[in-house]
């Protein structure tokens, strides 16, 4: 049998009831997925969160065949493992909590790219979505940005289509392993990828697409990403799933805004409506709140408004923010007890005024 760290970094992820988050407090404390293996019952037992279900899972599983059956898959195939703790694995992505243990990579994009933007829909996109989506990318293209989706039908294939079209890279991130891509019919655009990007799993070789793969996915493409675009879709619907995780994760989330009659744009105005996106009407809009605008030669420095008429609930905001520095909407209104939403409304009429400016992460600072 194979020994090496790469043998029991796949095997711990193959444990029933392991899970990512607890994969990474066992090896934090044992010191390698090997030693999580080698370490006695007795020592297990002492690591907390740990109980004797765990432990037992643990020392009486034999997954370590199995790892090694993916090796040779790994071999076979030219695939890159990358381990959460491997400077090649994404950054993003590794600061998030339930971020996999593992990843297996095919493709030469670099995954730490200066920025990446992920692009998300329903898979019954509209000719207004794919015109959206085309522009979109041709708009951003200068950027250099490496784009991910998750290879799906509709507006997924649409944006790496576009991506490659416009010389970018692009990665897929799969909800199955790399021993098939679903569906079929994005076969040879997957196989584009991986001479311009890439595609991406956390699941072993062997794993069908089966519906509760793809939330998992949905958090690697949160994960990974800078921002987050959402163009056309329900209320119900991955693409949701993913804005919800990306929030959570606190990345930029934009969303491009439908007619209210427009079935496959509810999700999106929900979104907007809620202030769980900026709406989003064209490139111009994610450059200037991701700080990507293209330098230009230096001008005379426009003078601040020596007079702005601000509201109490405005000049409350202002205060804190001249006081605190950078701040984030939920501090700004859990400090002036103000309700988010107006707090939202507040600093987007200042961003008019001149006097504040949003910075990414969904931070604000005066200007």
């Amino acid at each position: 049998m194979i020994n090496s760290p790469l043998l029991y970094n796949i095997a711990i992820t193959l444990i029933p009831g392991v899970g990512d988050v607890n994969a990474k407090n066992l090896i934090a404390y044992c010191g390698s997925a090997e030693a999580v293996f080698k370490t006695k019952k007795a020592k297990l037992l002492k690591i907390p969160g740990v109980g004797e279900k765990l432990v037992t899972a643990i020392t009486g599983q034999d997954v370590l065949g199995r790892a090694e059956k993916e090796i040779g898959f790994i071999e076979k195939y030219k695939i890159n493992p990358l381990f959460y703790l491997d400077e090649d694995y994404p950054r993003r992505l590794k600061h998030c909590n339930d971020a996999p243990v593992m990843l297996f990579y095919k493709g030469n994009a670099n995954l730490n790219a200066e920025k990446v933007v992920s692009i998300v829909g329903t898979r019954n996109v509209t000719d207004y979505g794919r015109d959206v989506c085309e522009k979109l990318v041709d708009e951003l293209a200068p950027t250099g940005m490496l784009l991910v989706s998750g290879l799906a039908l509709g507006v997924d294939v649409c944006a790496h289509r576009a991506a490659l079209k416009r010389g970018l890279n692009t990665v897929g991130v799969l909800g199955h392993g790399l021993d098939r891509i679903y569906p079929g019919v994005n076969a040879q655009t997957a196989k584009k990828m991986t001479a311009q990007g890439g595609l991406l799993t956390e699941f072993l070789s062997g794993t069908n697409p089966d519906r509760e793969n793809f939330p998992k996915r949905n958090r690697i493409i949160a994960g990974m990403s800078d921002a987050v675009i959402v163009i056309e879709t329900r209320m119900q619907g991955g693409a949701m799933i993913t804005a919800e995780i990306a929030n959570s994760y606190n990345r930029d989330v934009f969303a491009v805004p439908g007619r209210l009659t427009d079935t496959w744009s509810d999700g999106c105005n929900w979104l907007v409506k809620t202030h769980k996106a900026a709406l989003l009407q064209s490139a111009k809009d994610i450059r200037y709140i991701m700080g990507w605008e293209e330098k230009e030669k230096p001008k005379m420095q426009k003078q601040q408004k020596l007079f702005v008429d601000l509201t109490p609930e405005e000049k409350a905001i202002y205060d804190l923010l001249q006081s605190n520095g950078e701040s984030s909407i939920d501090l700004l209104s859990s400090k002036s007890n103000l309700q988010i939403s107006k707090v939202a409304s507040a600093l987007l009429n200042m961003e008019f005024e001149g006097v504040v400016k949003q910075l990414p992460g969904k931070m604000y600072k005066c200007i």
